[in-house]
């Protein structure tokens, strides 16, 4: 009896300290802190012994170390959640957008059409395939899947800026910016602010730039990606210095370094 109750009090200690190894992690990951949650989900990794809590695991390890700019590491943290769980749908989806990020399309489009038939109605896929097809030049399968979202998620805001992107890319700036106008006046977020300021930017009207993303960082001050599209209107209009402070804020918000080179490549003399 004694042995049964010594067994159980060990068990329960385990647990309770498992828990707060999560609660640790977790929050380190919500305040962008990605040393700290890299160090605290490896520990939880080799503790947890139910394999879905271990992919989940390993899948937050794998973005830390993504925005951390390990991106070998990263790789081997998502493999590994695969394999503790391959019915995971987030996990396809964390390796389709990294594989579409280093460039293997088809492997990107592999694990995104698998996460798919796990969750059809899965936006954050959608918005990621999309992205391969366009870089791939099938535009009309990018718009497509921007669509697809819309057929379940009607008011979701970033299919809608993914469709006056596809046309900002295209070259249609006046269309894009119209968009972005009709968007803003529906509901002006911090996302739709930066948006309009990269068509501004593109469109050479850099003091409305500027103020747009301005804006976009007034709104949500961990942004990051209003932090990225700030520093090239300072790169600009000749303000290198800012312009990769306002760099370093976006890596230190989670963008990802080794995304940024050829703009952090302007900043090898600023010191």
């Amino acid at each position: 009896m004694k042995k049964t109750l010594f067994f159980l009090t060990l068990t329960c200690s385990t647990l309770a300290l498992q828990a707060q190894d999560k609660k640790i992690a977790e929050e380190c990951f919500r305040k962008a802190d990605y040393k700290c949650a890299e160090e605290e989900y490896s520990k939880l990794v080799q503790t947890e012994k139910i394999q879905k809590f271990k992919s989940e695991y390993y899948n937050y390890l794998g973005t830390s170390q993504r925005r951390l700019g390990k991106t070998s590491s990263a790789f081997k943290s998502y493999e590994s959640a695969l394999k503790a769980d391959p019915m995971s749908a987030a996990v396809y989806a964390n390796l389709g957008s990294i594989h579409g990020q280093k460039g293997n399309k088809q492997a990107a489009l592999n694990y995104l059409n698998q996460g798919l038939k796990l969750e059809p109605e899965n936006a954050d896929m959608y918005l990621t395939r999309s992205k391969v097809y366009e870089n791939l030049g099938k535009k009309d399968l990018a718009a497509k899947d921007l669509n697809q979202i819309l057929t379940f998620a009607p008011d979701n805001i970033y299919a809608r800026t993914g469709l006056a992107n596809l046309k900002k890319n295209s070259g249609d700036l006046e269309g894009a910016l119209k968009d972005y106008n009709q968007l803003i006046s529906e509901k002006p977020e911090s996302l739709l602010y930066s948006g309009r300021g990269d068509v501004y930017f593109k469109l050479k009207k850099n003091k409305e730039a500027l103020a747009d993303v301005n804006k976009a960082i007034s709104i949500d001050p961990k942004f990051a990606q209003a932090y990225v599209n700030k520093a090239l209107i300072l790169f600009e209009t000749a303000k290198p210095k800012e312009a990769c402070a306002t760099l370093d804020k976006a890596v230190s918000l989670g963008y990802e370094k080794p995304l940024l080179m050829e703009y952090y490549s302007k900043c090898e003399v600023k010191k």
